[in-house]
């Protein structure tokens, strides 16, 4: 482990690297692919970790094309944490000059398709699914697995802090308990809420919440907003009379503002998913943007 090197080689050190370290604090680089792990990654870690996200905030993570200084992060790190699931598809490329240990912060939650819907331009067909969905962080459910693979990783870099870590996280596992709790209190309420969005990014949440799931395309790629599946949405939002419809932050709604054009449904939003906002945004951390997101949903309905 590149913590544990660096305690091992450091009796060889001059006085001079010494101070160095001394001043730099040793405390540990814990760099994450995109800033929601960043973020549950920090509040686990608190003041005893140095965090970086590769991602900044508002920023797309699927298709993310790593830079220079990025690989030199990862270099540079001490611990790198990914998603998973095929959402960071270029992350050997990051990786590729690192020595540092990985952590797949997914790793063990009940993984599920992205959602099929029968008659959709993507649809592959009777007997056939889409691809796993990665999001699995919007689940305030599966987040919480989310906790215990970033907690174990954190205590294994440094065994010295587990007690600290397991506080942190402790707290966090209770705060989204909460946060289920009171959105599926608020979502027990409706008459069969659906969520119509751009991304199909929302399966997990949506078997939390009884939601009925309906997106224009299943995974943030390329094609996007296509003529096929924005009439897939129009017909969709027609037949089932949609008052509300979605779209998420770092993509481009201008397929979604179609539909609400033709519907005449509202274009409610945005949703906050693959990134958090700057610190004066509505989701500048992982629980308010669970928080703002689920209100935005179910307040549309309610």
């Amino acid at each position: 482990m590149a913590l544990s090197l660096l305690v091992i080689t450091s009796c060889a050190e001059s006085p001079e690297e010494e101070e160095e370290d001394d001043a730099a604090g040793g405390t540990p680089l814990v760099v994450t692919t995109f800033s929601v792990l960043a973020d549950i990654t920090e509040q686990i870690g608190g003041e005893l970790i140095e965090v970086r996200s590769i991602t900044p905030a508002g920023a797309e993570v699927h298709e993310y094309d790593p830079t220079p200084s990025d690989v030199q992060a990862a270099a540079d790190a001490d611990l790198i944490i990914e998603n998973g699931i095929g959402l960071e598809e270029w992350f050997e490329q990051f990786t590729a000059h690192s020595e540092a240990p990985t952590v797949t912060a997914s790793e063990g939650i009940a993984t599920r398709p992205i959602t099929r819907l029968p008659g959709h331009p993507d649809d592959p067909g009777e007997g056939a699914e889409l691809p796993t969905d990665p999001h699995g962080w919007i689940s305030p459910a599966q987040s919480v697995i989310y906790v215990d693979n970033i907690e174990a990783a954190l205590t294994e870099l440094s065994p010295a802090d587990a007690e600290y870590f397991a506080e942190n996280a402790d707290r966090y596992r209770e705060q989204l308990h909460g946060i289920l709790e009171d959105a599926q209190q608020r979502a027990a309420e409706l008459d069969d809420p659906v969520l119509v969005s751009c991304e199909g990014a929302f399966g997990y949440l949506a078997d939390e919440l009884g939601l009925i799931e309906h997106y224009l395309w299943p995974l943030n790629a390329e094609n996007e907003g296509t003529p096929q599946q924005v009439e897939a949405q129009i017909r969709f939002v027609q037949e089932h009379g949609v008052e509300a419809i979605f779209c998420e932050s770092t993509v481009n709604d201008s397929a979604q503002v179609q539909v609400a054009e033709t519907t005449g449904a509202e274009l409610a939003g945005p949703l906050y998913v693959d990134s958090l906002t700057e610190a004066d945004g509505p989701a500048p951390s992982h629980l308010e943007l669970l928080e703002h997101t689920i209100s935005t949903i179910l307040s549309a309905h309610e």
